[in-house]
């Protein structure tokens, strides 16, 4: 992972979701994905939090989509590690969001830890 990456993927990241473009999100995305969010608890009702496979990324996603229509993230900063990125940006009704990203060899993203401002 490098910088000129990292930027690629969070640029193209934030348009799609900024677009609502379910397709284009789900890109960025490996099929055995493992995905954690405070919100998979509130949109789904599952307590654990965690969606594990690209198709039911999709069903959250596409939930996600439908229950904020005016969805809208801004980027402040893309944080870089050696194989992983941190998304940090403001959210759904303003909230403060930063997403750990942890990618695969073809640069998919494999697993998530979604963190939210109370």
């Amino acid at each position: 992972m490098d910088q000129p990456m990292a930027s690629r993927l969070a640029q193209e990241w934030f348009e799609a979701w900024n677009r609502h473009d379910l397709d284009a999100i789900l890109a960025h995305y490996a099929e055995d994905v493992e995905f954690q969010s405070p919100f998979i608890t509130k949109l789904l009702g599952d307590p654990s939090g965690k969606i594990v496979g690209k198709e039911a990324l999709r069903v959250y996603f596409a939930k996600g989509l439908q229950a904020y229509p005016d969805l809208h993230f801004e980027p402040i900063q893309t944080l870089l590690g050696l194989d992983s990125i941190v998304l940090y940006y403001r959210s759904v009704n303003q909230l403060l969001s930063a997403e750990l990203m942890v990618l695969n060899e073809q640069g998919l993203v494999i697993q998530v830890k979604a963190h939210y401002s109370s």
